[in-house]
């Protein structure tokens, strides 16, 4: 083959692969006209829904919420939940004297607490999860919510994260939740 030739091929397999890696980015469904947000999985005429039971934050809020920056007073958490096997399941996170956000695979949440010690818990129709956490007044924590579902049924958990990993994996993510 040719000098010519094999730099030819090479450039158009390289804008091949450069203009097709857009379309495997899926864009962020938008939220419904109430204000929920739904996780769509399937392609059928009848997908399988998962969705917030209540409004999801504005989009200023989800830009802000997308610094990953603190609040001076508070200890701010971001739940990030983005799995390939979690693909149900309404997932409540709650701590004693916060609201529950209420998060829907691949999504993310953002709670500002308290100072100090507190327990998370994870809340799902089979069972619970929990991860004990402590910061102080300004102070950033990621914690991964991560699950698999099966047919005969699912299993989650709650692990530390960082915010470098995390920024990445929201990229594509909606936020669901805002509290505090």
């Amino acid at each position: 083959m040719s000098s010519d030739r094999r730099k030819f091929l090479t450039v158009a397999l390289g804008g091949t692969a450069l203009l097709t890696t857009g379309c495997m980015t899926k864009p962020l469904r938008p939220a419904n006209a109430d204000g929920t947000y739904c996780y769509r999985i399937g392609k059928s005429y009848r997908p399988k829904l998962t969705c917030t039971t209540g409004p999801v934050p504005s989009a200023q809020v989800e830009s802000q919420a997308r610094d990953f920056g603190g609040s001076a007073d508070r200890l701010t958490v971001y739940l990030v939940r983005k799995r390939w096997g979690d693909t149900e399941h309404v997932i409540s996170v709650s701590t004693p004297g916060a609201a529950p956000a209420q998060t829907v695979p691949e999504s993310f949440a953002r709670l500002r607490l308290a100072p100090g010690q507190h327990v998370l818990t994870a809340t799902w129709p089979e069972g619970t999860a929990g991860l004990e956490i402590s910061g102080k007044a300004g102070e950033v924590l990621v914690v991964e919510v991560i699950g698999q579902v099966w047919v005969w049924g699912s299993k989650y958990r709650l692990e530390p994260g960082t915010i470098d990993d995390a920024r990445e994996r929201t990229r594509n993510l909606r936020l669901v939740a805002d509290v505090g």
